[in-house]
């Protein structure tokens, strides 16, 4: 039965029990309300709950209305497979009834509909609602200030939401609506900002006729048309960074919105005691205009840079952050934004000069001239508002003003340094003023490094000459001693060339880590900045002091100096100049130091950095082994305590990894700690994103085994759990299996034989041609190794093998050719090992219909088919896979088959290649036993035994010229006067040959 408007009872009783308190009621209710959902009308019914004046003061069920209708619409207002679709009657009703009911006065329902209309606009506009926007552009011209309000609501939320699609179509699509809709959101934009100008001024001066209600409602609107005036011009105009076409609504909103801008902080001071929501609107409408401002100029720099637009915009920033009016200091927020435009303009890819050639007598201008043209008059503009003097005096306000900490820093620091430092450091940097004063900074330096050099070098020693090393009193002097450091370690690279880090290293930054009092702490941080970011201008003769500096900073008492010093240490870990031999001393000290770095931290941030520290160490420290036992400790206790952090399991992971490389042979030291590890974590419980890493330790493991152990052992079974779930890891998977093949031989196979066979069988069948490729060579290995337990391991597969060698398409996808040619070099190792198993497999009569029924077979039999693939794919393969194909063939002309007959030319052929090609791709270390030997313990455990099977493959011990000669004399009684006419039939050139490889007079 459906549900019609009658049910309208029934639904809102399952609503209002749906909000019960009570188990009973609450469960059954939202049971048949799922139920109801896939009912036409029910949608309808909802709506009519949520539009019910008698319910209005029901606030709570028109709201679990609403929220039901919203996630109703996005489930079923598409035509899906799954699931039944609303009907299209009902789709046309609910379009009229939400625009009827634009006036909800409460607010969280209203935003639900606003956003519920916008999901109905991206499916349904323009095709099936092309009145949308003039419906609502309609009912704004008669409403009030609620309704208005709302209709802007859903005007945002529809054009952000048809904003995002992709298509080519409705990106032309939204650039018609802001074509059409732009001047009337504009005019729109204008009259708010007039009527909430003249609501302040009445404010200010206490006048009668201010209705806060509705002022704050005209507010809130003027927001939201400021989203839309910038969803408009962000998405519905092409960029004009390509195209260099002017974007005129440009010139329209950017100089309007930087005075309004000014005329809302007129009342910024006034506002802030007597009328704060007002001041909190200031502050949210200034700061939402200048990140307008911000987008605009990052998605049109060529229309934001004409000189109506990029002159005003400067002059202003550049104002507010050198002449600041006293009241605006504290509006932090307004001047990250001044920072952030400026840095935005000043790093402007599409304002840097460009050099451009022009075609002589050429009178058409190219838009990369256009750009030139357009660069060099933003060149002109910042030129004029940013003369030496000014760049030199904006570089002196962001040094001494906004990169100085505050009371507040300091109270803030001595009072939780962990918290301090992931505050100052590690938040992103348009997010805190003294982060975005150092990226401006950064930029403009790098602009005027010549300019500045000399400046920033200036005001170092006058604050070094203040502040002496051994001053201690925590004073403006220290204060700006420590912004100062700040400019110099940011700038490092360009600063080298006016100041010598060992002389100041040696002359200040020395002396200063010797003195030990409480507030020192200030200068050690930014020293231990400095090692960190200078690395490269560290000379060889300075690297040992550094490295005992940076230990030392890593031992003191305060968190923020070591997690500082832990960062910068960590640098000079990973920097390809590092010097081991100067450092392995430090080593024990400093894995005390991190171990305590570690324990002692309680943020999570604080703990991966502690971590990624002591993995970079490891792989630095050649001798690992007297350390291991504190490792493993330190380990253990680590993964205890991090048990639901799969962020910072992660990092653990990656850090044991090293470890066990690091350990190599010796690695079954840390066993007791990481069996049980892995244990937990391969299995199907396991947190997916720790699969992939878990995986990696795993391999690690098995690749540094010095032998098989029955915990390892074990593990293997956990991998057809893993590969049934999803085989995204199968080349680290083809690595593990190949280190158990390796390193447990003939033990693995007779314990975990079965479930390597499952393992190969779940990959060859499940696996694209990449799988594929990465299983192979295992497969390959068995033969090699086992030949007699073929078809036990690999007996399922290889009709899979033969369909893929068999198979069609070469011509069309050429990435088959390098499987097929791997696939027929298994097969053609399969009847060189283990001729029987092949033989009987190839003559089964069930899989020959098979074959035929798939149209893979002509009248030739399975075993000829191959003989062909071989023949194709010799040219394709390696050294080692053509001396295969030339055994495999040659073993074939023992066969009483004629129809070998005629591709006896191509089988000698082949042969003859492969004899006088000898081992010209093999390497002497593969060929020599005496290279292996001297070889064995510089390589890993696992390489060695890969070359031992290498070199023990028959293949290269079998004489494939005996071989051949004796196929021949075979062929020859078997066949008789036929084998003497087909090698009549043979060029002489080519019997010439086979009679050199046979040492045939």
């Amino acid at each position: 039965m459906e549900v019609s408007a009658m049910d309208l009872r029934m639904v809102l009783c399952m609503l209002t029990d749906a909000l019960s308190a009570e188990m009973n009621l609450r469960k059954p209710a939202e049971a048949a309300l799922a139920q109801f959902e896939t009912r036409q009308g029910f949608c309808s019914c909802l709506m009519e709950v949520i539009a019910a004046k008698d319910l209005s003061s029901q606030t709570d069920v028109r709201l679990l209305a609403s929220v039901y209708l919203k996630n109703c619409v996005i489930r079923h207002w598409r035509n899906r497979r799954d699931s039944p679709p609303i009907g299209a009657d009902e789709k046309i009703h609910l379009r009229q009834k939400l625009l009827m009911h634009l006036g909800e006065e409460n607010y969280q329902i209203a935003l639900t509909l606003s956003i519920l209309i916008s999901k109905i606009a991206r499916v349904d506009y323009p095709r099936e609602w092309s009145d949308l926007f003039s419906s609502l552009a309609q009912k704004l011209q008669s409403a009030d200030v609620l309704t208005s309000h709302r209709i802007f609501m859903v005007l945002f939320r529809t054009l952000k939401e048809l904003s995002s699609k992709r298509l080519t179509h409705d990106q032309k699509v939204f650039a018609e609506i802001a074509s059409q809709f732009f001047d009337y959101s504009w005019q729109l934009w204008q009259i708010d900002v007039q009527n909430i100008l003249h609501g302040f001024s009445v404010l200010a001066q206490n006048a009668p006729g201010f209705h806060q209600d509705d002022a704050i409602l005209t507010c809130e609107r003027w927001v939201l048309c400021s989203k839309i005036i910038r969803q408009l011009i962000i998405s519905g105009f092409p960029s004009d960074a390509k195209s260099v076409q002017e974007v005129l609504p440009v010139k329209k909103v950017c100089p309007s919105m930087l005075i309004a801008v000014q005329s809302f902080l007129q009342y910024y001071g006034s506002f802030q005691d007597t009328h704060p929501k007002f001041w909190e609107f200031l502050k949210q409408g200034c700061t939402k205009l200048m990140k307008i401002l911000i987008a605009i100029q990052q998605k049109h720099p060529y229309s934001f840079g004409d000189q109506c637009v990029l002159q005003p915009a400067m002059e202003f920033c550049l104002n507010r952050l050198i002449n600041p009016e006293p009241e605006l200091l504290s509006f932090e927020e307004l001047l990250i934004q001044c920072m952030s435009l400026v840095k935005a303009i000043l790093e402007c890819k599409e304002y840097k000069p460009s050099i451009v050639g022009r075609i002589m007598d050429n009178k058409q201008v190219t838009v990369q001239e256009m750009k030139k043209n357009a660069s060099s008059s933003v060149a002109g503009i910042l030129a004029s508002l940013l003369p030496n003097e000014r760049v030199v005096l904006l570089c002196n306000i962001l040094v001494r003003r906004y990169f100085v900490l505050t009371v507040t820093d300091v109270e803030d620091w001595f009072q939780n340094a962990e918290s301090f430092y992931h505050e100052q450091d590690f938040l992103l940097w348009s997010e805190r003023l003294r982060p975005c004063a150092e990226a401006l900074y950064i930029v403009l330096f790098e602009n005027h490094s010549q300019l500045l050099g000399p400046v920033v070098v200036s005001i170092l020693k006058e604050a070094m000459s203040a502040c002496p090393s051994s001053a201690t009193d925590l004073g403006p002097q220290m204060l700006l001693k420590d912004a100062v450091y700040s400019a110099a370690a940011y700038v490092y690279y360009e600063l080298s060339n006016y100041l010598n880090f060992g002389d100041w290293f040696n002359g200040a930054l020395s002396t200063e880590l010797m003195n030990n009092h409480v507030n020192m702490r200030i200068i050690h941080r930014k020293v231990a900045l400095i090692l960190g970011q200078w690395i490269s201008e560290i000379k060889e003769d300075m690297r040992r002091p550094v490295y005992c500096a940076l230990v030392r900073l890593l031992q003191e008492d305060d968190l923020c100096v070591r997690l500082t010093a832990a960062r910068s240490l960590y640098f000079h870990l990973e920097d390809a100049s590092f010097l081991e031999q100067e450092f392995s001393d430090l080593v024990p000290a400093c894995w005390e130091a991190c171990f305590k770095l570690a324990e002692d931290a309680q943020e999570f941030d604080s703990k991966v950095q502690a971590i990624n520290t002591i993995s970079a160490l490891i792989n630095r420290t050649s001798e690992i082994v007297p350390y291991a036992i504190k490792l493993v400790q330190f380990f253990q206790k680590a993964w205890d305590e991090s048990s639901g952090e799969s962020l910072l399991q992660i990092q653990l992971l990656v850090a044991l990894k090293n470890l066990v490389v690091a350990l190599g042979y010796q690695s079954s030291i840390c066993y007791g700690m990481l069996l049980p590890i892995l244990q937990s974590l391969l299995n199907i419980n396991s947190p997916d994103e720790l699969l992939e890493d878990s995986m990696q330790l795993w391999e690690a493991t098995i690749s540094h085994a010095s032998s098989i152990t029955p915990q390892l052992l074990c593990l293997f079974t956990c991998l057809v759990e893993i590969l049934e779930r999803s085989l995204d890891h199968l080349e680290v998977a083809a690595s593990i299996i190949e280190g158990y093949v390796i390193l447990g031989g003939t033990e693995f196979l007779n314990i975990q034989g079965p479930t390597l066979a499952k393992v190969i069988e779940l990959v060859v069948f499940n696996a694209n041609d990449k799988g594929l490729l990465s299983i192979l060579p295992i497969v390959d290995m068995l033969v090699q190794c086992v030949p007699a337990e073929l078809p036990q391991l690999i007996g399922n597969i290889v009709p899979k093998l033969i369909f893929i060698c068999l198979d069609g398409g070469d011509d069309r996808y050429p990435s088959k050719t390098a499987l097929k040619t791997a696939v027929a070099a298994i097969l053609a190792r399969i009847w060189v090992m283990n001729t029987n198993f092949l033989a009987q497999l190839t003559s089964d009569p069930l899989l020959l219909r098979n074959f035929h029924t798939a149209g893979i077979l002509t009248d030739e039999n399975i075993l000829l088919c191959l003989v062909d693939v071989w023949l194709d794919k010799v040219d394709n393969a390696t050294s080692l896979h053509k001396k295969i194909f030339g055994h495999a063939l040659s073993i074939i002309l023992k066969l009483t088959m004629p129809q070998m007959l005629e591709r006896l030319d191509q089988i000698l052929g082949v042969c003859t290649s492969t004899i006088l090609g000898g081992n010209e791709d093999s390497t002497e270390e593969e060929s020599s036993p005496d290279s292996m030997q001297s070889s064995k313990m510089e390589i890993p455990s696992k390489e060695y035994r890969r070359r031992q099977i290498k070199f023990l493959d028959p293949i290269n011990h079998i004489s494939l010229e005996n071989s051949l000669r004796e196929s021949l004399d075979t062929c020859a009684r078997l066949h008789g006067e036929s084998f003497n006419a087909a090698m009549s039939q043979m060029h002489p050139a080519a019997l010439a040959q086979l009679k050199q490889a046979l040492n045939m007079a």
